[in-house]
């Protein structure tokens, strides 16, 4: 039987402006890794994988307003 894909949803913790993007669609994660640079009040937030993964879809662009539970991007945990 083959083992169903799971995915996980990397969403924004609070308000912020996205300063980088630094990872493509197709890419390995190693949980700990930065996946996307914010900025909120002056201050840099890195916004880590929490898991291993392949990055399935990225939602967000570098210049763009975030949201708290905005989605930014989603891994494949398969």
């Amino acid at each position: 039987m083959a083992r169903e894909q799971q995915t996980q949803i990397v969403a924004a913790e609070m308000v912020a402006n996205v300063l980088t993007v630094s990872v493509a669609p197709g890419d390995q994660v190693a949980a700990g890794d930065i996946v996307v640079l914010l900025e909120s009040m002056k201050m840099e937030i890195p916004v880590l994988a929490e898991a291993p993964g392949t990055v399935l879809e990225i939602k967000v662009d570098p210049g763009d307003v975030v949201q708290e539970g905005d989605v930014l991007l989603t891994l494949s945990r398969s």
